[in-house]
């Protein structure tokens, strides 16, 4: 069962719908569509693909309220939060359908004796492979760059999210995007190697695990194909001085929260200044205490909400556990139900820099808080992880800020704000984060064929 694609609701833990995988025969069908698809797509002017993204933009607007109950059912996401997803996935479709023509327009090259231009071109066939913690924005963020580029795409999901990778492909069907040019496949893992082997597919994109994002790359790169990687991050949260301790925790925690803790960009390390720091740890004490159980379905103030499943709770109870055995203090929470999803938002301190635990993905509702003396101890912590996704920087004074910013290591750094969402700006990280860049016009250039044509005078 928990590898079958399944609905099973995070509150209950009961399997309420179950999806059967794709025969080996159906996904040699899958790839011949695709491939006689891409023969037109590729053909179509960047008007009509426009057209076709721009209408699935506003359905998922209009769908927003229906999709987020999909996922609150599937993986436990707050009701408002999904609407927010639903939204902002619709904002970068409408980026794509807005900007992948001029950016992608053919580019005149000065050279001697003839005339050149650099155009891109589709490639083809590309395969995603989505998470299950933003259902509908992790396949819109890969989906928009790649259907204006003129791409076909077969989507797997999630095991725990089967309605919502069907109902964005109904969304992309009922904008009137021909058929086989996106196709959602319920695919085995063996059936995923054989999809990125296979020589009608050009290219893979994951967002995922480190774990799964290895097998992914090593199936590529035996078979030479180009991968785009997102795995997730440890990502440093710097408060050098806050005027309003209280303030500063009430932010923090906000965004430790958000999706249930389970975000890549999630704030994962809170380093914060020494003369600070007991104020703040019994203030985010104070604001996990003032919590209690939530239903995704119908949420309230003050409330959380169940991980996306019982198998992930435990990964996490079984993380602070560790912590703990390692030298960490768990301050409050870190209580799991005995059947369901739910678990306690946490506050962690202590944990010893440099364990083994230290260096792990804590992907729930956990805030760990570490203390640090001076602003080069604030770099050094932050820049001691295997990841380098996303990073915060707080400070009273801007110019402090920014001056320690400058010196983080990751794909993405702010200063004074948590997280900046816009499809405009890029998303990715480096180290053990991943590789190439998802959002903005970066996007554009990962899938394409960035072919010269030069005519002979």
């Amino acid at each position: 069962m928990a590898n079958q694609y399944r609905v099973q609701n995070p509150v209950t833990n009961e399997v309420v719908e179950t999806f059967d995988f794709a025969t080996d025969q159906e996904i040699q069908d899958i790839l011949d569509r695709s491939e006689e698809a891409f023969k037109t797509w590729r053909t179509t002017s960047y008007e009509e693909r426009a057209a076709i993204v721009g209408k699935a933009a506003q359905l998922l607007k209009e769908r927003a309220t229906e999709l987020a109950q999909i996922a609150a059912e599937e993986m436990g996401k707050p009701i408002p939060e999904g609407e927010w997803e639903m939204n902002f996935s619709g904002d970068i479709l409408q980026f794509y359908a807005d900007n992948a023509a001029e950016h992608s327009a053919d580019k005149k090259v000065d050279v001697p004796g003839g005339k050149a231009v650099v155009r891109r071109l589709p490639l083809g066939t590309l395969l995603g492979i989505m998470p299950w913690n933003y259902p509908i924005y992790q396949i819109a963020r890969f989906a928009g760059p790649n259907l204006m580029n003129g791409n076909c795409i077969i989507l797997k999901h999630a095991e725990i999210t089967p309605k919502s990778a069907a109902a964005f492909e109904q969304v992309l069907k009922d904008a009137g995007l021909p058929d086989g040019v996106y196709i959602n496949v319920y695919a085995t893992h063996d059936q995923i190697e054989t999809i990125i082997a296979d020589p009608r597919v050009q290219g893979v994109s994951l967002t995922g695990s480190e774990r799964a994002g290895k097998k992914v790359a090593e199936t590529a790169g035996k078979n030479l194909k180009k991968v785009v990687l997102e795995l997730g991050g440890t990502d440093p949260y710097v408060i050098l001085d806050a005027a309003d301790v209280r303030a500063a925790a009430q932010e923090a925690w906000d965004k430790r929260v958000h999706n249930a803790g389970q975000a890549c960009t999630s704030n994962k390390r809170i380093i914060v200044m020494d003369d600070i720091y007991d104020q703040f740890v019994d203030e985010m004490v104070a604001i996990a205490e003032g919590y209690s159980k939530g239903d995704p379905a119908n949420p309230g103030e003050n409330e959380y909400f169940p991980m996306s499943s019982r198998q992930a709770a435990e990964t996490l109870d079984d993380q602070v556990k560790r912590a703990i055995a390692q030298g960490a203090t768990l301050r409050t929470g870190g209580e799991m139900d005995d059947t369901s999803a739910y678990y306690s938002p946490a506050v962690l301190t202590d944990l010893p820099v440099g364990s083994d635990v230290y260096y792990e993905e804590f992907f729930g509702p956990v805030a760990e808080i570490y203390k640090v003396s001076s602003e080069a101890e604030a770099v050094e912590l932050a820049n001691n992880s295997y990841q380098g996704l996303g990073g915060a920087v707080f400070s009273d004074d801007t110019n402090r800020a920014i001056k320690v910013a400058d010196q983080i290591e990751t794909g993405m750094i702010h200063v004074n704000l948590g997280q900046y969402f816009s499809a405009v700006l890029p998303f990715g990280g480096v180290k053990r984060s991943g590789f190439g860049r998802e959002l903005s016009v970066f996007a554009l250039d990962e899938f394409v064929n960035k072919q010269y044509l030069y005519v002979n005078d």
